[in-house]
């Protein structure tokens, strides 16, 4: 059942290790798994310009990456097992625009039930159900572009977050 559970916390944690092992998190995957899995969550590039690569010694904690390494390195842990469900709670706060729509383009890709949660709204914006939550009430559901049509929170929310790009 666990492998079948990918999660993404925004701090979730790292250990000392190599980059491989990060990846895998014990999981019994292949080198290319892991390559693959840091593909899709758009950290390959990075670790190919490491010292020794996958197998890079990553600090307690991640102190020797970037905030968006560590997040897409995190993405790719959940992503090395090929889950059915996937579990994203801010998950790429860090990310760059870019390289956000590389990992948007993957999970895409996948044959994944998503369950994300946000405030950047253009994380969703592909989303087949949104639920707009509000003091812990459902206050509205739809997808994307019938939520943004109806005068409620989620459209004060994009426009507010348009505003301040």
């Amino acid at each position: 059942m666990r492998r079948q559970l990918g999660v993404v916390l925004q701090n979730g944690k790292i250990g000392t290790g190599s980059v491989f092992d990060n990846i895998t998190a014990g999981a019994l995957v292949s080198l290319e798994e892991a390559w693959s899995a840091a593909q899709m969550a758009g950290f390959a590039d990075d670790i190919k310009q490491m010292p020794m690569g996958m197998h890079t010694i990553v600090a307690e904690g991640g102190s020797n990456l970037s905030g968006g390494q560590r997040q897409r390195l995190l993405i790719a842990r959940s992503l090395v097992s090929k889950p059915k469900i996937i579990l994203m709670d801010e998950a790429t706060s860090a990310l760059d625009n870019r390289t956000q729509a590389i990992v948007t383009e993957s999970l895409a890709k996948l044959n994944a039930t998503r369950v994300v949660i946000a405030h950047r709204l253009s994380t969703i914006r592909n989303a087949d159900r949104i639920y707009v939550i509000d003091d812990g009430h459902v206050v509205q559901v739809g997808n994307f572009s019938e939520l943004i049509a109806q005068s409620g929170l989620f459209a004060r929310l994009v426009a507010q977050q348009l505003e301040g790009e």
